[in-house]
Parts: structure tokens; C-alpha cells; sequence
């Protein structure tokens, strides 16, 4: 077993807000004041600087990426109930540019409304930091400094989706992934145990001080981009983001367990992965329990665990 980092960094115990609406504007407001208190605690220390990271994995598939009504909404709730001393909005997509997809999604309507600047990772001073090849060979990758600094408190806000390798991208590798110039993306994916450990490793530098997902429309089948939509109506939240990926998994129909990032982060002590342990308020999760269509590999998706029952055996 590869260990994390020792980073002393603060491993909170969130709890997950669990919100049913037919709208963003109700949701997304809804599942943050059910936890105002954490996020109070937490949004204080970092003296108002805030860092949003939405999910442009494609500029141009609309169904892939966080709505800009989801992050208006955050930001009217942030800037209404928090001092707010600075805000970016901060991505890197895998098939374009930031520049196309605050264009092609609207997103530079939000300067009009709020204080902010955008930031694209790829043009951010980089630091680096070591991955695994898929022979399990140490090697260095570039991350956007912005992304690794501990002054702002790093919000990652995106819909649930089901992956092509990792079986669900939510909150935290939308953090992971994101904060990976463009053309060095590519080199994280080397086999199914080795992308899922090396998203948890970068996770552990990045991890969100505030987890939400906005499932009121999320993406099945063949996602993160390709996939058909999925009505659910399902807004949650979190100052813990292993919880709350972990909780959402299960509402989507998966085990939580088969997610290889979840078990890494689970097992290094970041949060919880078993559903019925991650403490909660609101909707109860298992009367919004749906099934989202899985993948086509996600059977090839549950090798990575075969390398861990060789390294137990």
C-alpha cells in the first residue's frame, strides 16, 4: 500500500446537506444553508478569499459542464451572508481554452454581478508534484501554484457524472483534474489503479474546503462528456468532499468502495466511504437513492482493485 502525504492538513468531518428541488436557485441555496455554520468556520480563516472551481472538462457540451446558474447562485449566497474579499473562478478544460468556454457558457456575465477574476490554470506559475506511471515508476507533473496555495478557501461545485476510467467524476477529481495544464492531462491516465491513485494524490494538495453538487439534471452512460442526461432533482453539500462524493456515489447507484480514489483517500484518513456511516441532514439519501446508467467499461473500470487484493494477498 503506496501512503499519502503527511501534510498535517486539516481533515474535517463534515457533514453532508442533502436538499430535493426542482431549481438551482432553491437547491444550491437550500444545501448551503443547511451547513452555514462549517462553512462559516472555515470561509473566516481564509479572510474572505474564495477560489470556484466549476467543470469545463469540454467547452462545448453543455450537459458536461457546472450551469453558471449553479455558481451565480453560489456567489449571491457567499457575497450576501460572508465578507467576500476576493473571488476567481478558475479552470483548465480538456478540450479548449477558458477563454471559449466562459464565452460558449456565459460565464463572463458573472463580472457584471459580482468581483471577481478568472483564472486559467495552464497560463498560472506551476509547481510539481510526483504521480505514477502505470509501471509504478515515480514521476513529476505540473500543477497550478493558485490551486496549492492555502489562502483561499477552494469551493469545487459540478454536476454527477459517470467516467470512462473512474467510474463517477464528482467534486473532487473535478478539483484533481482541473488544476493540470491541458496538454499534461493526458499523462495521469496510466491504467485504471494508477490514475485513480495519482487523482488521489494530487486531491490531497488541492482537496475543496467546500464540496457541491448540482444534481438537478447529471450525466449517465458514457460520461464525463458523451453521456445522456439524467433527471434527479438532488442537491448536496459538504466541508468534507470524500464524504460527500462518497454519499453521492451511492445516491447514483454505485458502490462507493469501487471507486479507487475514494478508497485511497479513505484509507489515508481524508473522510468516510461507507453510506452508512457519513452523517448527514436533510433528505434522507436513501430515499433519493436513483441508478445512473454505468459507463460501457465500467466492468474493465473494477480492475484497479485487482492490484490491491494482489498487494493484501
Amino acid at each position: 500500500m503506496i501512503l499519502g502525504y503527511n501534510l498535517h492538513v486539516e481533515k474535517l468531518k463534515g457533514i453532508v446537506s442533502i436538499v430535493k428541488a426542482s431549481t438551482r436557485i432553491e437547491g444550491i441555496t437550500n444545501v448551503l444553508k443547511l451547513i452555514h455554520n462549517e462553512i462559516s468556520q472555515s470561509i473566516n480563516l481564509k479572510n474572505g478569499r474564495i477560489l470556484v472551481k466549476p467543470n469545463f472538462v469540454s467547452v462545448r457540451v453543455k450537459l458536461s459542464a457546472t450551469p453558471l446558474e449553479s455558481v451565480d447562485t453560489l456567489l449571491n449566497y457567499l457575497t450576501n451572508n460572508f465578507n467576500i474579499n476576493e473571488i476567481l473562478i478558475a479552470e483548465s478544460p480538456s478540450d479548449g481554452t477558458l477563454h471559449e468556454a466562459l464565452e460558449n457558457y456565459q460565464y463572463k456575465d458573472l463580472k457584471r454581478k459580482y468581483p471577481l477574476d478568472f483564472l486559467y490554470f495552464d497560463e498560472d506559475e506551476m509547481e510539481q508534484i510526483e504521480v505514477y506511471n502505470s509501471y509504478g515508476e515515480k514521476f513529476k507533473i505540473n500543477i497550478a501554484k493558485t490551486a496549492l496555495s492555502n489562502k483561499y478557501f477552494k469551493i469545487s461545485i459540478c454536476r454527477p457524472k459517470t467516467h470512462d476510467t473512474v467510474i463517477v467524476t464528482l467534486t473532487i477529481k473535478n478539483m484533481a483534474m482541473g488544476v493540470i495544464p491541458r496538454r499534461e492531462k493526458p499523462l495521469m491516465h496510466q491504467g485504471y489503479y494508477y490514475i485513480n491513485l495519482n487523482i488521489a494524490r494530487i486531491a490531497e494538495r488541492v482537496m475543496p474546503n467546500l464540496a457541491i453538487i448540482d444534481g438537478l439534471e447529471g450525466m449517465q452512460g458514457n460520461g464525463p462528456v458523451d453521456g445522456e442526461p439524467i433527471n434527479w432533482g438532488v442537491f448536496l453539500a459538504s466541508t468534507n468532499p470524500v464524504n460527500l462524493d462518497a454519499l453521492t456515489t451511492y445516491m447514483m447507484g454505485f458502490n462507493p468502495k469501487d471507486v479507487g480514489y475514494l478508497y485511497f483517500l479513505n484509507n489515508w484518513g481524508y473522510g468516510e466511504i461507507n453510506p452508512q456511516k457519513i452523517p448527514y441532514i436533510g433528505e434522507d439519501p436513501n430515499k433519493l437513492k436513483v441508478k445512473f446508467k454505468p459507463h460501457s467499461t465500467y466492468i474493465d473500470q473494477l480492475k484497479w482493485k485487482m492490484k490491491i487484493h494482489q498487494t493484501n494477498s
